[in-house]
């Protein structure tokens, strides 16, 4: 049975086969009175896609599943408590979508760590429908998790902020990136490149930290100050005590040398993940943190104040993902999972398009 009652979607299998998608209908979730069917014309292709699909992360997934939380389309349907949105608007759903918004973290805008959030895919909704991404022609979506594009950006670049833009731009507000902070970057991919734009955008001085002496000419581009290569000997020596914080993007902190990368902090610095590898972080002592006082942490996309105002800030500043578009089929879906996968060429997000020339105009 077809839209409404499900969505016509590009979907694994198979884990053992992960990167080879079926077509199929799947169901879709009750519709209710605060929600909002989204025709869906665009999607970023995260490398949490990635790790779902492959079971890098070690987590048991719901099968079939359609992955895909980068998602634009048009608002088609809305529920009679819908407010801010109408039936035509450009909108945008990240990764989450849905929690209780009754709980203390809900009320106080952390609903990112709502102990009974949603993830967009893969996740039991409390009827037991599984929540499907937007690998797919339609995505049913809770108001408060839903988004207005704003008009000055375009859709294949505004699709990658609502996952991996949010979740570099929510650690940097939430550490205080502005005039007179130094910020580096470590990783320069899908996530890192979006950390240095918003940082530049929120006015700190911001530098990238990367293995890779390849990407020095992008960083540069992209508004870095300077490009510290850690494939240099003693490469952190001459950055002692210089960040107020670090920003990991990158998916490989198990290979590190964290002694390197607490030494670049100021006092009191904080050492941020954003990018979390399949295997188990390097083996800290408390000593490690003596030498500067300084934090590890991370955290989990963002919060809805935070999206607003990133999507805002893109608009006026003008900021532009990096993007490459392929157009969504079951090949297309296979080459942009195993290109991120093999980190092959990618600079730096992938956006699924071409939506209508598969699933036709969806009203």
């Amino acid at each position: 049975m077809p839209y409404p009652e499900t969505t016509d979607a590009f979907c694994v299998t198979d884990i053992k086969k992960w990167s080879e998608f079926t077509r199929q209908e799947v169901p879709l979730k009750k519709f209710e009175e605060d929600d909002i069917d989204i025709a869906v014309d665009a999607c970023g292709v995260c490398a949490s896609d990635v790790h779902t699909i492959t079971g890098g992360w070690g987590e048991e997934i719901p099968l079939p599943l359609c992955v895909g939380h980068e998602i634009i389309g048009k608002a088609i349907k809305v529920g009679s408590k819908v407010k801010n949105i109408k039936v035509g608007d450009r909108v945008g759903v990240g990764a989450q979508i849905g929690a209780d918004l009754t709980c203390g973290n809900c009320k106080a805008d952390q609903e990112n760590y709502c102990p009974n959030s949603i993830d967009t895919y893969g996740a039991p909704y409390p009827d037991g429908t599984i929540s499907q991404g937007g690998y797919s022609s339609h995505v049913r979506a809770h108001q408060y998790f839903t988004f207005k594009i704003p008009d000055a950006l375009e859709t294949s670049l505004a699709a990658p902020m609502l996952c991996a833009g949010l979740t570099s731009y929510s650690p940097l507000k939430r550490l205080g990136a502005g005039p007179g902070k130094k910020v580096a970057i470590v990783g320069l991919g899908g996530l890192g490149h979006f950390g240095v734009l918003f940082s530049n955008a929120l006015g700190a001085e911001t530098y990238v930290i990367s293995h890779s002496p390849s990407k020095k000419e992008d960083a540069m581009k992209l508004g870095a100050k300077d490009f510290i290569d850690t494939s240099k000997k003693n490469w952190a020596q001459p950055w002692k005590f210089t960040f107020d914080f670090v920003i990991n993007t990158a998916d490989a902190t198990d290979r590190f040398n964290m002694d390197d990368y607490f030494s670049v902090l100021k006092v009191n610095g904080t050492f941020h993940m954003v990018g979390f590898p399949d295997k188990p972080l390097p083996t800290l002592m408390a000593q490690q943190f003596a030498p500067n006082g300084c934090y590890l942490g991370a955290s989990h996309i963002g919060n809805r104040p935070e999206m607003e105002e990133m999507l805002e800030l893109a608009a006026k500043q003008n900021i532009k993902s990096w993007v490459q578009t392929i157009d969504l089929s079951e090949k297309g879906c296979k080459e942009a999972v195993e290109r991120v996968y093999k980190n092959d060429n990618v600079r730096f997000r992938f956006t699924l398009i071409n939506y209508d020339k598969v699933f036709g105009k969806r009203t």
